[in-house]
């Protein structure tokens, strides 16, 4: 754990450099991207701006899960490091790439195609923050897991010295939802490159980061609101609900290869 590096008289927050780490991450990845589309507009502006959105977004999601938050300490809230909902960074953030995206003429479905890849890996590079800081995003107490007559005990850390200090062994969920992000944002990347219908490949990003959040969600902290569900397995749930129906759309339209792999099968022999 490390919360903070001190640099002489200033205290870098390590959520906010790993923040960094992960837009710098996506805007190459999206830039990648575009250039493999032969398309000119600025993706690192892009991601910046969408980053910007998302924080905002994050908060505000907060602020309304958390009310009693907001009681206690007021608007001091917006300024705190803690304390970001996955779900309203993405709403939000997704409204600033659909925008964008028609302002630049590539089309909102496309644009988010095109940043689902970055959108996955950065979310990925993010929670390397959340474990470092020790912010209370990681999961419930250890505890034995009794399966088909065998008992595993599970491995976890405790997290003494960090924000939302804990002394016992806990899932390290942070750690768990790094590898989801970054494996569906290399199968995500591996699509774009094949041919594919536009809102395929955000339909599929909806799909598998919904049901790898749902699924983290059962030993994560977060309390319990309906059926057993927390307020991010609900979001989960819906999103996962609008991945299906946006990639089962797409698998009705025409599908169209990367101007990339267009350009390598139409080279002459």
């Amino acid at each position: 754990m490390l919360p903070y590096l001190h640099l002489g008289f200033f205290n870098l927050p390590t959520f906010g450099l790993m923040l960094w780490c992960a837009a710098v991450v996506g805007a190459i990845v999206v830039d990648r991207g575009f250039k493999r589309e032969k398309i000119t507009a600025d993706a690192v502006g892009m991601v910046a701006i969408a980053l910007v959105a998302g924080i905002l977004g994050a908060k505000v999601w907060h602020v309304l899960d958390s009310p009693s938050e907001f009681r206690t300490i007021g608007w001091g809230v917006l300024w705190d490091t803690a304390g970001f909902a996955w779900y309203g960074g993405m709403v939000f953030g997704i409204l600033a790439l659909v925008l964008q995206g028609l302002r630049a003429k590539i089309g909102a479905l496309r644009t988010l195609d095109l940043c689902a890849p970055a959108a996955a890996i950065g979310y990925g590079i993010g929670r390397i923050g959340c474990f470092l800081s020790g912010d209370g995003c990681y999961g419930i107490e250890i505890t034995p897991v009794h399966l088909f007559g065998f008992t595993f005990h599970p491995w976890g850390m405790a997290f003494p010295r960090g924000i939302a200090p804990i002394d016992v062994p806990v899932y390290p969920t942070p750690l768990y939802e790094l590898g989801a992000g970054l494996l569906i944002g290399w199968y995500l990347w591996s699509r774009l490159g094949k041919p594919h219908a536009t809102g395929a490949i955000v339909g599929q990003y909806l799909m598998l980061s919904g049901i790898s959040r749902f699924m983290v969600e059962f030993i994560r902290r977060n309390p319990k609101i309906v059926w057993g569900l927390s307020n991010a397995q609900l979001a989960s749930a819906g999103a996962v609900v609008v991945g299906i129906a946006l990639t089962a759309w797409a698998a009705t339209r025409p599908a169209f290869a990367s101007r990339k792999v267009q350009a390598r099968v139409e080279k002459p022999a």
